[in-house]
């Protein structure tokens, strides 16, 4: 008998375990008919059946958490002003600890605004900031009530206020009416702006560069009036300089007798020297890396050295500049430097030393870099070697987005290149070349982007010769004509084929033909871009262009067309420090040419 009744209780254990898993288990499927998806998301964040479906749910629990199904629902459909919906529920067991609901809603007529009262009162009524939100209310009479509109407009006043120093704004008026018998709502909002207070003195806290020069990074002055976005601007040139590991800039207590906003810069200092690595790979470069070495600075005035080294299969580039802040620290300075470059661009190999100073300028929207470069530059185009020492003066302009603080890196947006170069040693040699180029990304729908790009450069120069090697125009691959090699796209010279002896004769052969870069270049690339999951996306390109010396000339007797031009698809998988990327592009205009395949991975440029 005992051990029957200790079998029993073991069966009766089991039994309850087996239940309560069953319970635990329980599974509950909605189903809510009769509103748009903004409603049925709202309905389901408000439901307790969704809250409760991973929890042991018997018909006693279903029965309770159905009751509460109307008044919720009423309280999800509240704030997109429908008050008076028509909710029916019904919850029945398909089989055990599983549950099918169905809530049918009939939201009945919404509540429409009547009127619309937004104001701003006091000192900073003419604020165009509060102007924008006062003359384009989210609510408007006639509209549906929406009461995320109506806060969002509170809030966006509130925002302003704090971020623009009014710092004593309050609300004379805040209130959302709702008359249910006639369906209508009025909205009234009044801000009392009180006095726009401005920065008072800041105190600066570091112990690492002069202190003048730390104000030098500030973008805002004592006595302005007091904007918040300023504050942050500071504390992003602060950051960008690389002289701090971290850097606070932060109000005081407002000063409600002066209306000022005393400020206060802490920074720690950062380690003195900063080595960097960077690798990758492109079908037209073969492996790439960087080495770079900065000494962030060399004592109270912020001066600083940088040397880097770039290598891959297409160009060996050693430079170092000693940098010198002036003026506006962030975005301007004096450097001088030394650069040592090899290229093997198209048949060419070239061999550049230079030297010299340069300053950095921000004027208007547009940020100049002025150079004087002495250069020694070696040039073989697969026939001669030619030897050049000349004076290379330079301009670089940059268009400078609103608020840009970094360095004369130009990624977006437009910039130009004016070289002239004239011989030291006094022979003829002399040019003068313009470089162009400009791209931009427009957003053309949810997930949709459109990339354009676009490069034009021209020289003026009596001989191609005298031109040095890297200064020379090429087009295709990668960044340029997808679809052609990379640097393929050039004007053409002959091999000169040459006899042995003490006095070679030398004659073209006009079967072997060398690529030497030409005086002009022209590209453009047109690319949609569709965003998808997991940072990937996918691109559909087209691109056209060549390197020529006369417009509207092939510059390759090989081929008929002045501009080549491809399509393609491509690939992209984007990580916060590597991109990469695979193309597929076919040359349009060389029917028989198969596709080309390219991809290329590394850090962002």
């Amino acid at each position: 008998m005992r051990a029957w009744g200790l079998s029993r209780g073991r069966a009766l254990l089991t039994v309850l375990c087996l239940a309560f898993a069953a319970l635990a288990h329980a599974d509950i499927d909605i189903d809510i008919r009769g509103v748009n998806d903004e409603l049925r998301n709202n309905v389901l964040a408000y439901l307790s059946l969704v809250r409760y479906k991973d929890r042991a749910l018997d018909a006693a629990t279903i029965e309770r958490l159905q009751g509460r199904v109307e008044l919720e629902v009423k309280d999800a459909l509240r704030p997109f002003g429908y008050y008076t919906p028509v909710v029916k529920s019904e919850i029945t067991e398909r089989q055990r600890a599983s549950w099918h609901a169905v809530i049918d809603i009939d939201p009945g007529p919404p509540v429409l605004m009547e009127s619309v009262d937004v104001r701003v009162t006091g000192p900073g009524t003419a604020d165009p900031r509060f102007r924008r939100i006062v003359d384009h209310p989210l609510l408007a009479p006639g509209e549906r009530l929406r009461h995320a509109a109506y806060e969002q407009m509170k809030t966006d006043l509130q925002r302003t206020a704090g971020t623009y120093g009014y710092l004593d704004a309050r609300f004379t008026g805040s209130e959302l009416r709702v008359d249910l018998a006639r369906s209508r709502a009025s909205a009234i909002l009044v801000l009392e702006t009180g006095v726009r207070y401005s920065f008072g003195a800041t105190m600066v806290e570091e112990n690492t560069i002069d202190q003048k020069l730390v104000r030098r990074y500030m973008r805002y002055r004592d006595g302005e009036p007091f904007d918040a976005t300023e504050v942050l601007r500071t504390q992003f040139a602060l950051d960008d300089s690389q002289y701090f590991s971290t850097v606070e800039v932060l109000p005081g207590e407002p000063d409600r007798t002066h209306h000022t906003v005393p400020m206060t810069i802490r920074a720690q200092p950062n380690r003195h020297d900063r080595y960097s690595f960077s690798g990758g790979y492109g079908t037209d470069t073969g492996p790439r890396g960087t080495v770079q070495w900065d000494r962030r600075w060399l004592g109270p005035g912020g001066d600083r050295i940088t040397t880097q080294f770039e290598a891959s299969e297409i160009l060996l580039l050693l430079q170092s500049f000693y940098t010198i802040p002036i003026g506006d620290p962030a975005t301007e300075k004096f450097a001088v430097g030394a650069t040592a470059d090899y290229g093997t661009p198209g048949d060419l190999i070239y061999k550049d030393l230079a030297a010299g100073p340069a300053l950095t300028r921000v004027i208007g929207r547009f940020q100049y870099v002025f150079s004087l470069m002495p250069t020694h530059a070696s040039t073989y185009d697969g026939n001669t070697t030619r030897i050049q020492n000349l004076l290379i003066p330079t301009v670089t302009m940059g268009s400078v987005p609103r608020g840009y603080l970094g360095e004369p890196l130009f990624q977006q947006g437009f910039v130009a290149q004016l070289r002239a170069g004239t011989s030291i040693t006094g022979s003829s040699d002399k040019f003068l070349q313009l470089h162009v180029q400009a791209q931009r990304t427009i957003q053309i729908a949810s997930g949709w982007h459109l990339w354009l790009r676009a490069e034009a450069g021209t020289t003026l120069v009596s001989n191609l010769n005298e031109l040095p090697g890297a200064l020379r125009f090429f087009a295709g691959g990668e960044g340029s004509v997808r679809g052609f090699a990379f640097d393929d796209l050039s004007p053409v010279i002959p091999k000169l084929q040459c006899t042995p002896g003490p006095s070679p004769i030398c004659t073209p052969n006009p079967s072997i033909l060398l690529k030497v870069g030409g005086r002009n270049v022209l590209t453009g690339t047109t690319e949609l871009e569709r965003d998808l999951p997991r940072n990937f996306g996918i691109a559909v390109f087209t691109d056209a262009g060549n390197a020529f010396d006369v417009f509207g000339h092939s510059p390759n007797p090989a081929y008929p067309h002045f501009l080549e031009y491809s399509a393609g698809i491509g690939l992209r998988w984007r990580v916060p420090v590597v991109t990469v990327g695979i193309d597929i592009a076919k040359p349009l205009s060389r029917p028989g040419t198969g596709p080309k395949f390219d991809i290329y991975f590394g850090p962002k440029l």
